[in-house]
Order: C-alpha cells, then structure tokens, then sequence
C-alpha cells in the first residue's frame, strides 16, 4: 500500500471489466428529448479504469481506478494519486477497488476491494487536514467471496452516520448456495455497522436481526444479487439500490428514510416482479421500484443518485441512472415509493460504471473506458 501526496506518479496497470457485456459509447450533447430535462455531459477528466468516487472535503470528488489508486478531482483538475493498493488487489473477474467513502465529518475515508485472495475488505484511513493518515489503516470488516463475480462492493454512509456495504450472492450463476435468501451469511445482502463503535466494528442494536438465531446482526436487507450500486437521497433519505439481474431483467429497489430494515427483495426467488427459475415469491418480497427488461436496454443496471443539485432545476427530486451495456442516462419521477415516469435525458456516457454526488449535489458519471464526465445544464 503506497499513500501519495497530488505530486507522486501513477503506478499501477488497470484492466476493464472482462465479464460484463463490452458495448463501446461516447459520451455525446445531444439535446434531451421533449418534456425531460435538458442537459449535457461535460467531460471534466480521464482517468484509467474510473470505477466509484464519492464527495471528499473542500469541495473535491475523490475518484477510484479500479486496480488501486485513488485521485482527487478539483477545479485544477484530477490529481495524481493520494493511494496506491494495486499491489493488495487484482482485476480478475469483477474484483478490484470497487467503492470509496468519507464519514461525514471527512474525519475517515474507507476503501472497498477485494484483496489477491479475492477476499472482500474494508479498511478505514483517518483523514488531517484533507490528507489521509497511512499509519492509521485498519481493517474493518473482511468476507470471503466463493467466485470472482457478484462481489458487489459499494460502500455509502447513511443519514443516520451508520456505513452501509453491498454485497452480491457470491457469484457463479442463479445463486448456487442460495445465499440471497440465507440470512447466516453476509452475500447478498446490504449490511449496516457503526464502524467507529467498536474494535473492529459494532453493530448497531437496531438492526433488524440483532438476536434472531441464525442471522447474521449486521444484516440490514437481503435478497439481492448483486447490489453494485446503491445511495441514499439527500433530500429524503429514501434508499435505492440498483440490482443486477441473472439474464432477464434489471432492477432498482426502495426503502423509505423511515424504514427499520429486514426488506428482502427477493433473490433468488424472484428476478424483479418475476418467478426466477420456478421459484416462490417469498411472503415477505419488497418488490422493485423500478425495472426493464433486457430487450434494447442493456444487460447491467448502474445505480445512480436522486439529482438535488442546484443547476438543474427540472432534474430535481428525480432518480439518475444508466446501464453498463447501454450507457443511455435516464430518470424517474418518483412520489410516496412509486414511480409516476420516466425520462431519457437524451445522452449517452458509454459504459456507465458509476454514478457520483458531489458535495453540492451535483453528478458526475464514470465510463470504465476513462471518461469522468458531469451533468450539467443544455
């Protein structure tokens, strides 16, 4: 592990994404077609393999390349690397550096790969003065992955100062160990923890299945796939997540900011609103806000962000989101858990790895290809 100031050089090679579907798209200004909101994509930088990125402090967005540096985006420019792991992770299969965060007070920023092993970690760095502390690094949770896909990865804190963390079912295909539905393991699930509550974390005494036999207390939901990106709304605190699908169909789950946890949206019973491979849909099933079906529109959903930026008005209180194999940036109005429309905003950012907030609420899109782009108004 090397932490760098903006000056030192880039180290490491970084590979594309092999198992996922490569559709090859510009991004493009194409003007949003009539009655959505009218924007551009502006490039703002390239980066080698930008994979997650998240709002760092005085107004910077910390980028994410997925063989393992991290760099600082800000009016100059993107910088060189403040981190290097490359040499702690590997990009076979979907491994990799795969989710950043800050706390809220930017006091610790944590990390999301999956190490030589294959092993999901999480480690947290405490952050002086805008600067990471290497002597600080620890490990706050690992998980052992059975394949090399489906790893999920995203981390996020929510509005409550818990850190979130996605995890997929553990790869393979249709969930062999049927990990989705099995609450004794952490795979295919959005976990919760106080990371700052203990050594090496607490779980928060809340969490749906603190005492339940046979569950794991960091569980938050389950049911899901492969969760690679989810967030929470600013305005509201409502949560969704992007799921990916086995082969049909593609879906984005809710919560609402008053939820007390335990949604299980259903994999791998069910694939969205569908029966997946004769399955029963469980009595419990939290169906998807949203979904598609893969006829035209993709292969694997990219979870955005509910846009409460200031630039574009019409954009507000609307969820952003695109699709790896796509690339094409739609929205949906959404009120009280129900979608009531949705837009193509008319332009298309290649392979769509990620979304990210900047801290005035603004959001830039990542292209696996190299691409860092920001929305902004036509």
């Amino acid at each position: 592990m090397k932490v760098r100031t903006r000056s030192s050089a880039i180290i490491g090679t970084i590979c594309l994404i092999a198992s996922l579907a490569l559709t090859t798209a510009s991004a493009d200004e194409r003007a949003a077609p009539r009655g959505a909101a009218e924007v551009v994509l502006k490039e703002v930088a390239t980066a080698q393999n930008p994979i997650a990125g998240a709002a760092g402090p005085g107004d910077t967005v910390w980028i994410a390349e997925r063989a393992g540096t991290v760099r600082v985006l800000d009016d100059q420019g993107l910088g060189e690397p403040v981190l290097d792991i490359s040499d702690e992770t590997t990009t076979d299969g979907e491994r990799g550096l795969l989710g950043v965060a800050f706390d809220k007070e930017f006091a610790h920023f944590y990390i999301s790969f999956t190490n030589r092993e294959g092993t999901s970690t999480v480690d947290e760095f405490a952050v002086r003065d805008g600067e990471l502390q290497p002597e600080t690094r620890r490990t706050v949770l690992t998980q052992t992955q059975p394949y090399a896909n489906h790893n999920g990865g995203d981390i996020q804190f929510g509005p409550d100062g818990y850190l979130y963390i996605a995890f997929g079912d553990g790869g393979s295909g249709g969930d062999p160990h049927d990990n989705g539905q099995n609450l004794d393991t952490l795979l295919g699930k959005m976990l919760r923890i106080d990371p700052s509550g203990g050594e090496p974390y607490a779980i928060p005494p809340d969490n749906p299945f603190v005492g339940v036999p046979n569950a794991k207390g960091e569980i938050w939901a389950y049911g899901l796939r492969n969760p690679w990106r989810f967030s929470f709304d600013a305005g509201t605190g409502d949560l969704l997540i992007g799921d990916v699908g086995q082969s049909a169909w593609e879906e984005i789950d809710w919560a609402p900011a008053d939820s007390r946890g335990g949604e299980n949206y259903g994999w791998s019973e069910m694939e969205g609103n569908h029966s997946f491979r004769g399955g029963t849909e469980p009595a419990n099933h939290v169906p998807p806000i949203h979904e598609y079906d893969r006829n035209g529109l993709g292969c694997s959903v990219t979870g955005g962000f509910v846009y409460r930026g200031d630039a574009i008005p019409d954009l507000t209180a609307q969820y952003v989101f695109s699709d790896y194999c796509d690339g094409t940036v739609r929205a949906l109005r959404m009120e009280n858990g129900k979608v009531t429309g949705e837009s193509d905003l008319g332009v298309n950012a290649g392979q769509v790895i990620s979304f990210v907030q900047g801290g005035d609420g603004e959001l830039y899109l990542l292209d696996i290809g190299g691409s860092v782009s920001r929305i902004d108004p036509a």
